[in-house]
């Protein structure tokens, strides 16, 4: 799950990393309470809070020199759309607008910490570069861009942070704060289950002090059982409403641009409906898996999220009956296929438990349900049903 920077930065103060001081409005009437709690006369930082990176090349992010001037970005960011390689050509709307007091900045550099899933270790990974083209620093002076092992409980060692510090060219009381800043942040990362949290801008200001002026948090969404804080950051508005309806009913969907709508149980096994769709000549509109314990409701919820896309002429259900039989899964084809007044062909490949049972209750429904032999006859009869 995405955070909004201020969330993030939320998350910097509980482990006492140095962030300027910010507030966040979502209407312009609370805009005068907001400059009164920060103190703010006439110069500010306003930034959209959108799930997504290059709000600065968007136009999202302005540095405002005068009280009018805080006033008429404020109009003009807040409830603007992002429309980016990020948020896609749908974009993204910026519900809330945080307001930050100014740094003066003398130098910026780039610290995060990730899973490095080929060395199967967390790692930190810093850069004496920071700012908005970290990515084209990474990519044309990778010599400028290190990562350091960081061990499960978060730690990093001695050795590493010397290193660190040499890199990004820190001494003194400098050094200091940023070992500390790196170690706060590996705890942090550990501590939150995040899969991504990045300081991008981290700088140093003329007193040689370094702050984090943005940040970036991701967390594994299987740990916000134990994430309370966090999974009260979940913002609905930054998904696309389809994905938003699904997650309600804890359905994995994500929209493509195909034709060929596809609900399927089992992450592994959508992926490889998707690729046979593919192979025989057709394109899927969706990925949608409704889980392993697929209920009637969850089958209906699936059924709507797909008919919502209108470039959607025909549906593929693969289903492996499993913890979910397959006679319960037809009676919920079934009921959700009429809930839903299904016009589009509707082609059922269902295989495992009690599979010829299912097969005789979509057979008998009366319903104009195509069955499918297998797979890849189930791919053919979708791609035939199309043309």
């Amino acid at each position: 799950m995405d955070t909004h920077e201020h969330q993030a930065k939320i998350i910097l103060r509980e482990f006492n990393i140095p962030v300027p001081d910010f507030t966040v409005i979502s209407h312009l009437a609370e805009l005068p309470g907001a400059l009164m709690t920060l103190e703010i006369e006439d110069s500010a930082v306003l930034k959209v809070q959108v799930h997504a990176g290059g709000r600065g090349k968007a136009g999202g992010v302005k540095l405002a020199r005068s009280r009018q001037e805080i006033e008429d970005y404020s109009k003009q960011l807040l409830g603007m759309k992002i429309v980016n390689n990020q948020t896609g050509k749908q974009g993204v709307v910026s519900n809330t607008l945080m307001i930050s007091t100014l740094v003066d900045v003398e130098k910026e550099y780039y610290l995060a910490v990730i899973i490095d899933r080929q060395r199967a270790q967390i790692r930190l990974i810093a850069s004496p570069e920071g700012g908005m083209d970290i990515e084209e620093v990474a990519e044309k002076s990778p010599e400028k861009v290190r990562s350091f092992p960081v061990d499960n409980e978060g730690r990093i060692k001695g050795h590493h942070l010397l290193l660190l510090c040499k890199l990004m060219g820190w001494t003194g009381k400098t050094a200091e704060q940023g070992k500390y800043i790196a170690q706060k942040l590996a705890k942090a990362f550990v501590s939150t289950d995040a899969s991504l949290l990045e300081i991008n801008p981290l700088v140093k200001d003329k007193e040689g002090n370094l702050i984090a002026l943005d940040a970036k948090l991701s967390i594994d969404e299987n740990a916000l059982y134990r994430q309370k804080l966090i999974a009260d950051f979940y913002d609905a508005t930054q998904l696309p409403p389809a994905e938003a309806a699904a997650k309600q009913f804890d359905l994995a969907y994500v929209a493509l641009e195909g034709n060929i709508g596809c609900m399927v149980n089992g992450a592994g096994l959508a992926m490889a409906t998707m690729d046979i769709i593919h192979l025989y000549g057709g394109t899927p509109a969706n990925f949608l898996d409704v889980g392993g314990g697929a209920s009637a409701e969850k089958v209906a919820e699936g059924f709507k999220i797909i008919l919502a896309d209108k470039n959607v002429k025909a549906i593929f259900v693969n289903i492996f009956g499993g913890i979910m039989n397959c006679e319960t899964l037809a009676a919920g084809i079934i009921s959700a296929a009429a809930q839903e007044q299904i016009t589009v062909p509707l082609i059922v490949r269902m295989e495992g438990t009690n599979v010829i049972q299912g097969k005789k209750l979509l057979k008998e429904s009366g319903m104009k349900i195509t069955i499918a032999e297998d797979l890849a006859d189930g791919a053919k009869k979708a791609v035939e049903a199309i043309k």
